[in-house]
Protein backbone atom coordinates (compact mmCIF):
# COMPACT_ATOMS: atom_id res chain seq x y z
CA UNK A 1 0.00 0.00 0.00
CA UNK A 2 1.31 3.43 -0.98
CA UNK A 3 -0.77 6.14 0.69
CA UNK A 4 -0.26 9.60 -0.77
CA UNK A 5 -1.60 13.07 0.06
CA UNK A 6 -1.15 16.50 -1.47
CA UNK A 7 1.59 18.61 0.04
CA UNK A 8 2.71 22.22 0.01
CA UNK A 9 5.58 22.87 2.43
CA UNK A 10 5.99 19.45 4.02
CA UNK A 11 5.47 15.99 2.53
CA UNK A 12 1.95 14.70 3.28
CA UNK A 13 0.80 17.93 4.93
CA UNK A 14 -2.40 17.70 2.84
CA UNK A 15 -2.13 21.28 1.54
CA UNK A 16 -4.50 22.06 -1.35
CA UNK A 17 -5.27 25.19 -3.35
CA UNK A 18 -8.91 25.65 -4.33
CA UNK A 19 -10.51 28.21 -6.60
CA UNK A 20 -14.23 28.87 -6.98
CA UNK A 21 -16.82 31.59 -7.45
CA UNK A 22 -19.65 32.43 -5.05
CA UNK A 23 -22.71 34.51 -6.04
CA UNK A 24 -22.08 37.20 -3.43
CA UNK A 25 -20.56 40.68 -3.33
CA UNK A 26 -16.93 40.87 -2.28
CA UNK A 27 -16.30 41.77 1.36
CA UNK A 28 -15.62 40.40 4.83
CA UNK A 29 -18.84 38.37 4.89
CA UNK A 30 -18.07 36.87 1.49
CA UNK A 31 -14.58 35.88 2.63
CA UNK A 32 -15.98 34.19 5.74
CA UNK A 33 -18.52 32.36 3.54
CA UNK A 34 -15.68 31.06 1.36
CA UNK A 35 -13.81 29.84 4.45
CA UNK A 36 -16.85 28.08 5.88
CA UNK A 37 -17.69 26.51 2.54
CA UNK A 38 -14.15 25.17 2.21
CA UNK A 39 -14.39 23.64 5.67
CA UNK A 40 -17.72 22.02 4.75
CA UNK A 41 -15.85 20.27 1.94
CA UNK A 42 -13.73 18.58 4.62
CA UNK A 43 -10.70 20.86 4.55
CA UNK A 44 -9.09 22.35 7.66
CA UNK A 45 -7.03 25.50 8.22
CA UNK A 46 -8.88 27.25 5.39
CA UNK A 47 -7.43 30.61 4.39
CA UNK A 48 -8.59 32.95 1.63
CA UNK A 49 -5.49 34.23 -0.19
CA UNK A 50 -7.34 36.04 -2.97
CA UNK A 51 -10.85 37.45 -3.30
CA UNK A 52 -11.56 39.18 -6.59
CA UNK A 53 -14.92 40.75 -7.52
CA UNK A 54 -16.16 39.55 -10.89
CA UNK A 55 -19.17 41.88 -10.71
CA UNK A 56 -21.30 43.51 -8.03
CA UNK A 57 -22.80 40.15 -7.07
CA UNK A 58 -20.08 37.58 -7.80
CA UNK A 59 -16.67 37.01 -6.21
CA UNK A 60 -13.85 34.70 -7.24
CA UNK A 61 -11.82 33.11 -4.44
CA UNK A 62 -8.51 31.33 -4.11
CA UNK A 63 -8.38 29.39 -0.86
CA UNK A 64 -5.68 27.32 0.82
CA UNK A 65 -6.76 24.39 2.97
CA UNK A 66 -5.56 21.06 4.25
CA UNK A 67 -7.13 17.66 3.82
CA UNK A 68 -6.77 14.63 6.11
CA UNK A 69 -7.61 12.27 3.25
CA UNK A 70 -5.06 10.06 1.53
CA UNK A 71 -5.32 7.70 -1.43
CA UNK A 72 -3.71 4.32 -2.06
CA UNK A 73 -1.64 4.94 -5.18
CA UNK A 74 -1.07 1.21 -5.70
CA UNK A 75 -4.78 0.75 -6.40
CA UNK A 76 -4.90 3.31 -9.21
CA UNK A 77 -5.50 1.61 -12.57
CA UNK A 78 -5.58 3.47 -15.88
CA UNK A 79 -5.21 2.53 -19.52
CA UNK A 80 -2.13 4.46 -20.61
CA UNK A 81 -1.19 5.18 -24.19
CA UNK A 82 2.21 3.80 -25.16
CA UNK A 83 5.24 6.05 -25.41
CA UNK A 84 5.21 7.55 -28.93
CA UNK A 85 7.71 7.20 -31.71
CA UNK A 86 9.28 10.40 -33.02
CA UNK A 87 8.60 12.03 -36.40
CA UNK A 88 11.08 9.79 -38.22
CA UNK A 89 10.01 6.68 -36.36
CA UNK A 90 6.34 7.16 -37.26
CA UNK A 91 7.11 7.55 -40.96
CA UNK A 92 9.47 4.57 -41.01
CA UNK A 93 6.93 2.43 -39.14
CA UNK A 94 4.17 3.28 -41.63
CA UNK A 95 6.43 2.63 -44.61
CA UNK A 96 7.58 -0.72 -43.26
CA UNK A 97 4.38 -2.12 -41.76
CA UNK A 98 1.53 -0.48 -43.70
CA UNK A 99 3.40 0.16 -46.95
CA UNK A 100 1.23 3.04 -48.07
CA UNK A 101 0.29 6.52 -46.97
CA UNK A 102 -2.41 6.71 -44.31
CA UNK A 103 -5.19 9.31 -44.40
CA UNK A 104 -6.18 11.28 -41.33
CA UNK A 105 -9.03 13.78 -41.19
CA UNK A 106 -9.88 16.03 -38.28
CA UNK A 107 -12.09 18.87 -37.15
CA UNK A 108 -13.47 20.70 -34.17
CA UNK A 109 -17.11 19.70 -34.44
CA UNK A 110 -20.40 21.09 -33.25
CA UNK A 111 -20.68 24.76 -32.26
CA UNK A 112 -17.13 24.80 -30.86
CA UNK A 113 -15.15 27.46 -32.75
CA UNK A 114 -11.68 26.77 -31.35
CA UNK A 115 -9.05 25.43 -33.75
CA UNK A 116 -5.95 25.67 -31.56
CA UNK A 117 -6.03 21.95 -30.68
CA UNK A 118 -6.71 20.48 -34.08
CA UNK A 119 -4.22 22.92 -35.67
CA UNK A 120 -1.49 21.89 -33.22
CA UNK A 121 -1.86 18.25 -34.27
CA UNK A 122 -2.57 18.54 -38.00
CA UNK A 123 -1.10 21.77 -39.35
CA UNK A 124 2.33 21.41 -40.95
CA UNK A 125 4.04 23.75 -38.47
CA UNK A 126 2.62 21.87 -35.45
CA UNK A 127 3.61 23.46 -32.16
CA UNK A 128 6.56 23.68 -29.78
CA UNK A 129 8.86 22.44 -32.57
CA UNK A 130 6.85 19.25 -33.07
CA UNK A 131 5.84 18.92 -36.73
CA UNK A 132 2.11 18.52 -37.45
CA UNK A 133 0.83 15.49 -39.33
CA UNK A 134 0.57 17.47 -42.59
CA UNK A 135 4.38 17.42 -42.69
CA UNK A 136 4.65 13.63 -42.31
CA UNK A 137 5.61 12.14 -45.72
CA UNK A 138 3.62 8.97 -45.00
CA UNK A 139 0.43 10.74 -43.83
CA UNK A 140 -2.19 12.61 -45.84
CA UNK A 141 -3.75 14.95 -43.27
CA UNK A 142 -6.94 16.97 -43.81
CA UNK A 143 -7.80 19.73 -41.35
CA UNK A 144 -11.40 20.89 -41.72
CA UNK A 145 -11.20 23.57 -39.04
CA UNK A 146 -13.99 24.40 -36.59
CA UNK A 147 -17.77 24.34 -36.33
CA UNK A 148 -18.04 21.28 -38.55
CA UNK A 149 -21.14 19.15 -38.20
CA UNK A 150 -20.51 15.57 -37.08
CA UNK A 151 -22.46 14.41 -40.12
CA UNK A 152 -20.22 16.38 -42.48
CA UNK A 153 -17.02 15.11 -40.87
CA UNK A 154 -18.19 11.52 -41.30
CA UNK A 155 -19.28 12.13 -44.89
CA UNK A 156 -15.92 13.67 -45.82
CA UNK A 157 -14.05 10.87 -44.04
CA UNK A 158 -15.84 8.39 -46.27
CA UNK A 159 -15.21 10.48 -49.40
CA UNK A 160 -11.49 10.77 -48.67
CA UNK A 161 -11.22 7.11 -47.65
CA UNK A 162 -9.73 8.16 -44.31
CA UNK A 163 -8.11 5.67 -41.98
CA UNK A 164 -8.55 7.81 -38.88
CA UNK A 165 -10.83 10.61 -37.70
CA UNK A 166 -9.84 13.18 -35.10
CA UNK A 167 -12.55 15.07 -33.21
CA UNK A 168 -11.39 18.07 -31.21
CA UNK A 169 -13.44 19.60 -28.39
CA UNK A 170 -12.37 22.65 -26.41
CA UNK A 171 -15.62 24.04 -25.00
CA UNK A 172 -16.86 21.85 -22.14
CA UNK A 173 -19.45 23.97 -20.32
CA UNK A 174 -22.43 21.91 -19.17
CA UNK A 175 -20.75 18.82 -20.68
CA UNK A 176 -21.55 19.95 -24.22
CA UNK A 177 -18.42 18.07 -25.39
CA UNK A 178 -19.72 14.77 -24.01
CA UNK A 179 -23.05 15.19 -25.80
CA UNK A 180 -21.32 16.04 -29.06
CA UNK A 181 -18.79 13.20 -28.85
CA UNK A 182 -21.55 10.73 -27.99
CA UNK A 183 -23.54 11.93 -30.98
CA UNK A 184 -20.53 11.42 -33.24
CA UNK A 185 -20.14 7.77 -32.22
CA UNK A 186 -23.87 7.16 -32.48
CA UNK A 187 -23.89 8.51 -36.05
CA UNK A 188 -20.97 6.27 -37.01
CA UNK A 189 -22.69 3.23 -35.52
CA UNK A 190 -26.01 4.06 -37.15
CA UNK A 191 -24.30 4.16 -40.55
CA UNK A 192 -22.41 0.93 -39.87
CA UNK A 193 -19.09 2.77 -40.14
CA UNK A 194 -17.64 2.52 -36.65
CA UNK A 195 -15.29 -0.36 -37.47
CA UNK A 196 -14.10 1.34 -40.66
CA UNK A 197 -12.21 4.11 -38.87
CA UNK A 198 -9.84 4.67 -35.99
CA UNK A 199 -11.59 7.46 -34.08
CA UNK A 200 -9.80 9.73 -31.64
CA UNK A 201 -11.03 12.51 -29.37
CA UNK A 202 -8.86 15.37 -28.22
CA UNK A 203 -9.02 18.51 -26.12
CA UNK A 204 -7.74 20.08 -22.90
CA UNK A 205 -10.31 18.23 -20.79
CA UNK A 206 -10.37 14.99 -22.76
CA UNK A 207 -8.77 11.99 -21.08
CA UNK A 208 -8.07 8.58 -22.55
CA UNK A 209 -10.45 7.10 -19.97
CA UNK A 210 -13.31 9.40 -20.98
CA UNK A 211 -12.75 8.78 -24.69
CA UNK A 212 -12.81 5.00 -24.23
CA UNK A 213 -16.01 5.25 -22.20
CA UNK A 214 -17.65 7.21 -25.02
CA UNK A 215 -16.67 4.64 -27.65
CA UNK A 216 -13.52 6.19 -29.14
CA UNK A 217 -10.28 4.30 -29.67
CA UNK A 218 -8.27 6.79 -27.62
CA UNK A 219 -8.33 10.25 -26.09
CA UNK A 220 -5.60 12.87 -26.05
CA UNK A 221 -5.52 15.78 -23.62
CA UNK A 222 -3.03 18.38 -22.46
CA UNK A 223 0.58 17.78 -23.42
CA UNK A 224 -0.27 15.91 -26.62
CA UNK A 225 2.03 16.31 -29.61
CA UNK A 226 1.45 15.18 -33.22
CA UNK A 227 3.76 12.19 -32.79
CA UNK A 228 1.52 10.87 -29.98
CA UNK A 229 -1.41 10.81 -32.37
CA UNK A 230 0.57 9.57 -35.36
CA UNK A 231 2.15 6.75 -33.36
CA UNK A 232 -1.18 5.57 -32.00
CA UNK A 233 -2.90 5.59 -35.39
CA UNK A 234 -0.08 3.70 -37.11
CA UNK A 235 0.14 1.00 -34.43
CA UNK A 236 -3.64 0.69 -34.24
CA UNK A 237 -3.84 0.20 -38.00
CA UNK A 238 -1.25 -2.59 -37.85
CA UNK A 239 -3.18 -4.18 -34.98
CA UNK A 240 -6.37 -4.12 -37.09
CA UNK A 241 -4.52 -5.59 -40.08
CA UNK A 242 -3.34 -8.53 -37.98
CA UNK A 243 -6.81 -9.53 -36.76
Amino acid sequence: MQLIKPYGDTLNDGAVQLSFTLPVANGAKAIEAAIQYTKKLGFTEAEVVNAHPLSDDFTFFVVYGKTPLAIDYDKIVVEEIEKPMDFYGVNSYIKEHIQRKIAVIGACTGTDAHTVGIDAILNMKGWEQHYGLERYPMIDAFNLGAQILNEDLIRLAVEKNADAILVSQVVTQKDVHINNLTNFIELLEADGLRSQFIVLAGGPRISNKLALELGFDAGFGRGTYPEHVGSFIAKKMVEKMMR
